[in-house]
Order: structure tokens, then sequence, then C-alpha cells
């Protein structure tokens, strides 16, 4: 018996050592998967920054609505507001910054409504022409506005969906481009199974920025995809006494943005540009789902 098990163990240790191996001899260089406005997966909410990002099965707040809109009608006051602002590189720069605005009003138990607003300021930055000469000094900015609706299924089930108007002013005044904008969806569901104490597990899914790719010219097919994300989260809370509790969670987030074709040779060659062609007029349903599947390797 005992040398069975050691067989098996060293077949295992082979085949790991083969396929890591494997792996580390085809990447040759990284492919990172890119999108524009990347600021609407900056979380703008403090006590979600605090806790790694999770959020999507957290107690409801007045920033429920950032993350998963089915959370929004379980808050217990009737409104309220969150006002945050963030310095972003702080240690290299100075004038780089996230603001938001978000809040929400409960028309009964039932229902609720909530805005937000989300302005992203790069600083000032120098152009300069392929020679290093100066040009002119722009100051990149982008914000989304947001407004939901969300309401209770049953009980202990929510369901929010929101709309969100998405503007991207990158190179303001330089000839040949122009500002950017987009349209999105959102859409959440939340399932809070906590007891009357407050203690038990809590359930929540989200799909946001499912929206229209965004230009910065008139060629439309120099269009990018906007950061379309699906998330799956749980937490479990533990009441200990009246006035402290712990919680303990996980998120798992999937960016629907399709993986970017991969150029083998230097200068591209026909059969290259194709594939850029094609990964530029890939249709944005289309990005979602083979996201999931087009990274080279699986």
């Amino acid at each position: 018996m005992k040398s069975t098990a050691l067989r098996i163990t060293f077949f295992l240790t082979l085949l790991l050592a083969l396929v890591s191996t494997r792996v580390f001899a085809q990447q040759t260089k990284y492919n990172v998967v890119t999108s524009a406005v990347p600021f609407l997966r900056i979380s703008p909410d403090a006590r979600a920054g605090s806790m790694g990002e999770l959020s999507l099965a957290t107690d409801p707040d007045a920033s429920s609505s950032y993350f998963n809109l089915g959370k929004v009608p379980f808050n217990t006051s009737s409104g309220g507001v969150n006002v945050t602002y963030t310095p972003w590189l702080k240690k290299i720069v100075n004038d780089v910054y996230l603001a938001s605005l978000a809040g929400y009003y409960k028309m009964d138990d039932q229902q609720a409504i909530s805005a937000s607003f989300r302005y992203f300021s790069l600083g000032s930055i120098q152009l300069t022409d392929a020679f290093g000469n100066p040009l002119q000094t722009v100051n990149p900015k982008e914000f989304g506005i947001d407004l939901g609706y969300s309401r209770k299924l049953s009980d202990r089930l929510g369901l929010g969906v929101g709309l969100k108007y998405i503007y991207s002013n990158l190179a303001q005044g330089v000839s040949g481009y122009k500002a950017g904008n987009s349209v999105a969806g959102d859409i959440g569901l939340y399932y809070n199974g906590h007891n009357e104490a407050g203690q038990g597990w809590s359930f929540g899914t989200a799909l946001t920025n499912l929206g229209a790719k965004i230009g910065y010219s008139n060629n439309a097919d120099e269009k990018d995809f906007i950061p379309a994300n699906l998330g799956l989260g749980t937490t479990y809370t533990k009441v200990i006494d009246e006035s402290n509790k712990i919680s303990f969670g996980v998120d798992i987030n999937k960016l629907l943005v399709p993986t970017p074709p991969v150029f083998k040779n230097d200068p591209p060659t026909a059969e290259d540009s194709a594939r850029l062609v094609n990964y530029r007029k890939k249709s944005v349903i289309n990005s979602w789902f083979s996201s999931f599947g087009d990274a080279p390797g699986g």
C-alpha cells in the first residue's frame, strides 16, 4: 500500500514538473488584457477598499450601488449618502485623484432608487513631439454618472438594475482626437441569509459596465472595450455581542474583455494585421462570451 502511494506521489510530482516547464517555456512575454476607462473598476468606497475590495455580499450601505444594486433595498435606514476623495499614486504625483458621491432613497420597505457620480482626474500632463520638444499641457479627466432602481423579490432576495453614462476626455485640443462617450448597464442580485441577530451567510452576484465600446476618433474600427465584469461573492457574519461582529468573505471577479492578439512577428505580417482587425471588429456581446476562453493556451 505504501509502495503504491509513493508511485502515485512520484507520478503527480513528475506531471506537475512537466506542465510547469511547458508553461514557463511558452510564456515568452505578457499579454495584458486592457480596456478603456479603467477607473470604473477602482473601488471608490473606503470600507470595500480596506477589506480587499470585498463588496458583493457584504452588509448594504450608501455605497452599495457601486458594487451590487441588489443590496440597496436591504439598507435599514430610509436614505443615505457617501462622499469619498481618494488621492491616486500619491507618492509619485499630487494631482491625480478619484472623487465620488453616492446615495440612495427607499421609497418603501420593498424598493429603492440610487445614484452615484465618479470623477477621475489624471492631473496635468505635458505632451511632447517625436523629438521630445514640449507641445501643450492637457488635463485628462473621466467621469461616470449612475442611476439605479432596486427591489426586494422576497424577504431575503433583492434585484437591482442601473444605467450609467461614461465620459472620457484624455487629450482635449489635440488634432484628430475627440472625447469618448458610452452608455452601460448594471444588474445585481443579493441574497440575505442573516437571522434576526444579523448572523449568517449572504450571497451576491453582479454584472457591471455592460455597454458599448468607447472611441476617441471618428474611426469606428478604433473603438476600445469598456471594463465589463462578472462578479460572484459570499460573506459569513458572526455576531459576537451587541457591539461587535466579524465577517469572512470572498469575491471572484472575471473581466469580460477579450484578450488582444499577440504578434509573433516583428514587423507584423498580414496575418497578424488581420487578427488585429478581427479583434477590433468583435461585437460587444461576442466579447463577453469569448473572454472566457480566448487567451492563448486556454
